[in-house]
């Protein structure tokens, strides 16, 4: 830590330095309990005015890490963790400062990826070509390389642990790159990403327009110039939430006063068709020099969805994560012609809503959501409305088809919250005979066998038509008969196609997906990654995570 010294450089009139003063003697503190202790500083940089122009100070309080006696700038929210995190990780002997171009540029995409890997072999001409197309733009956007088996303590900073991965920087500051993975899809994505995260609104009607016919909150930050330091604070939250919200801004005193605001407040309003008197139509926040990035974003994704809002498969991601989820389906269709019989039945869940904050509601589309609804046995209920509960960790509950009113909904969100309902699991018969080396389990048994505490299980879900599962068979059965004498542990598979795993803790992206479930950690299981599919692979797996294995066994 000797050759890493934190400095803040602060003006004695200068309000901001006053507020921050005791959040960096807390710092100092830290700092100096570290192993080993680092040295903070403080400098008044109206008195020492050569050292602050050889740091470049231009505002109070300016935070700097010196680095071997290289100054690095700290843009960072002005809190102990957020400082503190950045100053120890600057302090680790193979810290580098990353290269000029990624922290000057204002937008640049990075691939980081591997001599051997195939899947950036292929993307390579692609991204090329991209690289040659954005280039032309006004101004350019570049595109970069990082050989990761080279760069490896850049690749671990960034925290890159597949390849290719693709990470956007802004003034140094990393983004995830979600777009496509081909020419065309990379300079569309990257030409979006490269414009400002919020468009400026400058008339009232352009807002009036939104809050009327809106699917969607809106979302307008009100400032008095481009220069406001909430502004930067404003633009810098949208940034990592572009794709997941639409952000306006404006500096017109006009559309202030509309949304009832004034410069620095960040205004978030509900569109006209999904207010109701149980709620504020708009929510404001005040945007200060303290105010963190995070605040802001965590303000956003608190007041965006509506206490009843319209779940679609376009949204579900973004909006609805939140569980438990009430779910009601009908046929919603917020048309001029059926907006009154959306509305009908959206108020009645509202009834309901208003009284459970904890929980989640949406009203959806019947037809948008046919699967979901088969799923939870509802697809034939005869009901013009039906409700469906989707809870913690997978599981999923359906209301007794009967006509729905405030109260037979309410009824509903009671018996769940009290346990009373028992979870749809789309399960095959539970096997008369299960008595093989290795176990069957359907989605019915699941929790009996798989989640058992006594016992340590693996359980390999598979897919009847999948090539892999059914070449690696007569090794699962081989290592079933291995441990077959083992009390405490079961080999185990299930079908996953025909069967509800009804636990997120166990997800399935592919087959065959195997997990190690040990008897003391159920809900942590350890997934099998990366090794041989035979009995030797997996009884080392088996080996190295059991909790319950006695010493002798059958050898084979």
């Amino acid at each position: 830590g000797k050759d890493t010294v934190l400095i803040e450089f602060y003006a004695p009139w200068c309000g901001h330095c006053k507020k921050f003063a005791p959040e960096y003697e807390k710092i100092a503190q830290t700092l100096k309990e570290n192993d080993p202790p680092i040295s903070v500083a403080k400098v008044d940089a109206t008195v020492a005015t050569d050292l602050a122009s050889r740091f470049e100070v231009s505002g109070y309080p300016t935070i700097k890490i010196l680095k071997n006696g290289e100054p690095v700038d700290y843009d960072g929210d002005r809190t102990e963790s957020a400082i503190v995190e950045r100053v120890k990780e600057v302090a680790q002997p193979d810290w580098k400062p990353p290269p000029e171009t990624v922290n000057n540029a204002d937008i640049i995409l990075v691939e980081f990826y591997a001599p051997w890997c195939g899947h950036c072999k292929r993307l390579a001409p692609e991204y090329e070509k991209a690289a040659k197309e954005l280039s032309q733009r006004s101004p350019p956007i570049p595109l970069a390389k990082v050989d990761a088996t080279v760069e490896n303590d850049i690749a671990s900073r960034f925290e890159v642990t597949g390849y290719p991965t693709l990470k956007i920087f802004r003034k140094g500051k990393v983004f995830d790159y979600n777009g496509p993975r081909e020419k065309y899809g990379i300079v569309d994505y990257m030409g979006e990403q490269a414009g400002p995260p919020s468009k400026q609104v400058q008339a009232v009607k352009q807002v009036q327009e939104l809050i009327k016919d809106g699917d969607d909150a809106v979302i307008v930050g009100v400032f008095s110039t481009e220069q406001d330091a909430a502004f930067e604070i404003y633009i810098e939250a949208c940034n990592a939430l572009r794709e997941d919200f639409t952000f306006r801004h404006t500096f017109s005193t006009e559309v202030a006063k509309m949304l009832k605001a004034s410069p620095g407040q960040v205004v978030i309003v509900q569109p006209e068709k999904f207010r109701s008197k149980y709620e504020k139509a708009s929510n404001t926040l005040t945007v200060k020099d303290s105010t963190s990035v995070s605040e802001v974003q965590e303000f956003f994704k608190k007041h965006v969805v509506p206490l009843v809002g319209h779940r679609k498969p376009s949204n579900d991601a973004k909006r609805y994560t939140k569980r438990p989820l009430v779910v009601v389906y009908y046929g919603v269709d917020f048309s001029f012609d059926y907006r009154k019989a959306t509305q009908f039945w959206r108020s009645k869940v509202l009834e309901v809503a208003k009284d459970f904050p904890e929980y989640a509601f949406a009203i959806a589309d019947e037809e948008d959501y046919a699967d979901e609804l088969k799923s939870l046995g509802l697809s034939e209920s005869g009901e013009e409305v039906n409700v469906g509960i989707l809870g913690d960790g997978g599981k999923k509950f359906a209301m007794e088809p009967e006509e729905l009113d405030s109260e037979v909904l309410r009824d509903f969100v009671v018996a769940f919250k009290k346990g009373k309902l028992k979870p749809i699991i789309k399960s095959q018969p539970v096997p008369k005979n299960n008595k093989g080396p290795v176990k069957v389990v359907v989605g019915k048994t699941f929790d009996e066998i798989v989640m058992d505490t006594q016992k340590d299980v693996l359980i390999e879900f598979y897919a009847p038509w999948c090539g892999h599962c059914k070449k690696m068979e007569p090794d699962y059965l081989s290592l079933g008969k291995m441990y077959k004498g083992e009390k405490n542990l079961v080999i185990a598979k299930m079908d996953a196609t025909a069967n509800d795993v009804p636990n997120d803790s166990y997800k399935v992206e592919g087959f065959p997906t195997i997990y190690f479930s040990p008897s003391n950690n159920k809900q942590n299981p350890v997934k099998f990654e990366g090794g041989d599919r035979t009995v030797e692979g997996l009884s080392k797996f088996v080996e190295k995570h059991a909790t319950k294995l006695s010493q002798t066994r059958d050898e084979l």
